[in-house]
């Protein structure tokens, strides 16, 4: 039969879906000889714009256009995904066959189609790939040469040429930078050319420039920054605006490894009272708005912290030098000068500008030893010995202040990976937090209360840091968890801080404790920067600021300037007018830049255990349950902190799934979460960041 527009038209519309060539030939019982006509057909239809081409697929423009939704691909690391597609509309399913084809953040064009337990999304059209350039690992196999991107939500394969291996000489393991000129399609594979080797995996300073690369972190600063921060005068004068407080005793307490140090602190004893000064490093008084330092600051929004290596917010000559509050060197800061009783309450407060001198660089570690009585270090610092007799007494006010409001305390446990000099990791450790820690925490927790209550009593455009308090279905399923535990808790009438904290107060000391305080962490949002006062709900506090740290965060750089405007008396209209979109502008920049970064120090942890584990396989550890699915279950390590996973088909014995009650139950075995159990590492996989773990049973 002779085939006709008329018919290849009636034939898509009745269809209701993108179909192939071969497909309509088929269906349309047509021979082999009629492909080329039915092609040419569709191209004119092409041309006319009544029929559109996609992945392989033809289908009717206009049904395109008036059945579809425009949303954002989210990956689900199991390999599934969803479309984001607006507040009001809930999301929809992608399954795994379509991933395939999709990356973390794409914007595609879709059909929902109706289906008994989700709707799905039909993937029509992709309109903006998220992913141009991505780090990854060169691999090889009988498939070809292709660089692994391990590091997607859903790993990708992107295949490079045999030219492009000899290029670069690369072997494998080794780490590049991967330009994507062929997306995934059906019957297509990923395409893409080398920009940029890394090197392979060998210490801490490789790691910093994978991770560098990968999230897009400036390694350096621009040149017209570096000369701008070498212009910057060293002399420090006490001007009239500022406060002489070189002869008080005041010092900072900071870790060993810190070189930029932002706050130092002082204190009298009053009576009943005690006078708390803290000191943070006049930042602003040196980056001005506007400045080359100034717009690389905003960009970066803080200091990025990887392993052995700090990729400061700032050039090196403002961080660790003109800045940094240096033992016996005069420096510029803003001061929050608090009168607080024994209840923990401020009962006066000034905050100016002013200039001191440290008289000491303490670490925690020396702090502590001084509280304790370490002879040779009370006769190193003999002035700094009764200040910080006091500053104990009044950091466990403020720390018993703030546990009656309900402030939370997650407290979980950190470790650290000790390396040799070449920078490779050998070991990890606990690192431990104790009393010098909590007493500069506290210090800054009531600064930084103090300057946000100011401001907001006062009614300026400010930058405030808040924290929402949680999402009542995590929190429900939070406290069926914990219940699940064996605790008795029931949903509350009312979420609080306080009722967070009742339920870590009722599994200290147990087995379980760690697992719950995670989970707490867990059900929690993310703390951000705001322009409006919501409080702070981890922190059980009214009203909340970042002050004391301006070397590695922004925000606390745009604070010390609408404090300076305010100590000054320079408010205008245009800053009412203006200063709010400005502050809202910085929020933003500086809450996303600041979740990059966490990302991007976890993610250079996480490869550096997995090195330390790829040497430990075969090795038992102890570990607990910390998750527990159909087909296995998850397991920390207590020395490493990091997750692997036990399949269910290496547990012995035939199992089934108590999702309830968070259990895998067998005729003479349960594991439960929070269980603590025995386990062998099988294998580390470092590109796909997998552990396998099997279960070692006690003998007796």
């Amino acid at each position: 039969m002779e085939i006709t527009e008329k018919e290849v038209l009636r034939y898509l519309k009745e269809k209701k879906k993108p179909v192939f060539l071969k497909t309509i030939i088929k269906e349309l019982n047509l021979s082999k000889n009629d492909k080329s006509k039915v092609r040419k057909i569709l191209k004119r239809l092409q041309k006319k714009r009544v029929v559109k081409y996609h992945r392989g697929k033809y289908l009717l423009a206009d049904w395109l256009d008036e059945n579809t939704v425009e949303g954002k691909v989210e990956a689900h690391p199991s390999g599934y995904g969803f479309l984001i597609v607006g507040d009001d509309v809930e999301d929809l399913f992608i399954p795994p066959p379509e991933m395939r084809y999709l990356f973390d953040g794409d914007i595609v064009l879709a059909k929902p189609l109706k289906r008994k337990k989700k709707d799905e999304a039909k993937v029509l059209k992709i309109l903006k790939r998220a992913v141009r350039e991505a780090v990854g690992v060169y691999k090889k196999d009988k498939t070809g040469h292709y660089i692994l991107l391990a590091d997607m939500v859903i790993p990708h394969k992107i295949y490079i040429s045999k030219r492009q291996v000899k290029k670069h000489k690369l072997e494998e393991g080794t780490y590049v930078v991967v330009e994507i000129n062929q997306y995934p399609a059906p019957k297509t594979k990923a395409k893409g050319v080398v920009k940029e080797v890394l090197g392979k995996f060998k210490n801490t300073k490789t790691v910093a420039e994978i991770i560098a690369r990968k999230y897009n972190l400036p390694l350096k600063h621009s040149e017209k920054a570096i000369k701008e921060a070498e212009k910057l005068p060293s002399v420090v004068r006490i001007t009239k605006n500022r406060r002489d407080l070189t002869k008080q005793i005041c010092f900072t307490i900071d870790p060993e490894s810190a070189r930029d140090h932002d706050d130092a602190v002082a204190i009298q004893k009053e009576g009943n009272l005690y006078r708390l000064f803290v000191h943070i490093a006049d930042v602003s008084h040196y980056v001005k708005e506007g400045s080359a330092i100034d717009r690389e600051a905003f960009e970066r929004g803080n200091t990025y912290y990887l392993p052995e290596y700090a990729l400061h917010m700032l050039p090196e000559r403002l961080a660790s030098q003109l800045c940094s509050l240096r033992p016996n060197e005069k420096k510029y800061c803003m001061t929050c000068e608090m009168l607080i009783n024994k209840q923990g309450k401020v009962v006066e407060y000034d905050i100016y500008e002013s200039v001191i001198i440290s008289k000491a660089k303490l670490t925690y570690d020396e702090a502590l030893r001084i509280i304790l009585g370490d002879p040779a270090l009370e006769k190193k610092y003999p002035d700094i010995v009764e200040p910080l007799k006091h500053m104990e007494e009044l950091a466990k006010i403020l720390m018993k202040t703030r546990e009656k409001r309900g402030s939370i305390d997650f407290d979980l446990p950190e470790s650290q990976i000790l390396y040799t000099e070449t920078g490779e990791p050998y070991d990890v450790v606990p690192y431990e937090r104790h009393l010098a820690h909590r007493i500069i925490e506290e210090f800054m927790i009531v600064a930084n209360e103090t300057v946000a209550r100011h401001i907001e009593k006062l009614g300026y455009p400010f930058i405030y840091r808040t924290h929402e308090e949680p999402n009542p279905d995590k929190v429900l399923k939070f406290v069926d968890l914990v219940a699940g535990l064996g605790y008795p808790v029931s949903y509350p009438e009312k979420i609080t801080p306080k009722f967070i904290q009742s339920i870590l107060e009722k599994v200290a000391g147990t087995p379980e404790e760690n697992l719950v305080r995670f989970m707490a962490l867990r059900t929690m949002k993310r703390a951000k920067y705001t322009t409006e006062n919501i409080g702070h709900f981890g922190l059980a506090s009214d009203c909340y600021t970042h002050f004391t740290s301006p070397i590695r965060r922004y925000a606390d750089i745009n604070v010390h300037r609408i404090l300076k405007k305010t100590i000054r008396k320079k408010w205008t209209t245009k800053d009412f007018e203006k200063l709010p979109a400005k502050l809202d502008k910085i929020a933003k920049q500086c809450s996303q830049m600041e979740r990059i970064a966490e990302d991007a120090e976890n993610d250079a942890l996480e490869m550096l255990k997995l090195r330390l584990l790829s040497g430990h396989i075969g090795e038992v550890f102890e570990g607990v349950i910390s998750g527990v699915v159909s087909f296995g279950l998850f397991v920390e390590l207590d020395k490493f902190l990091i997750e692997g996973f036990i399949h269910i088909a290496n547990l012995p014995g035939y199992y089934t799934y108590d999702e309830a009650n968070h259990r895998l139950i067998s005729d003479n075995k349960i594991f439960r979460l929070g269980d603590r159990i025995k386990v062998k590492i099988e294998n580390v996989d470092e590109d796909l960041k997998k552990i396998d773990l099997s279960l070692v049973e006690d003998k007796n």
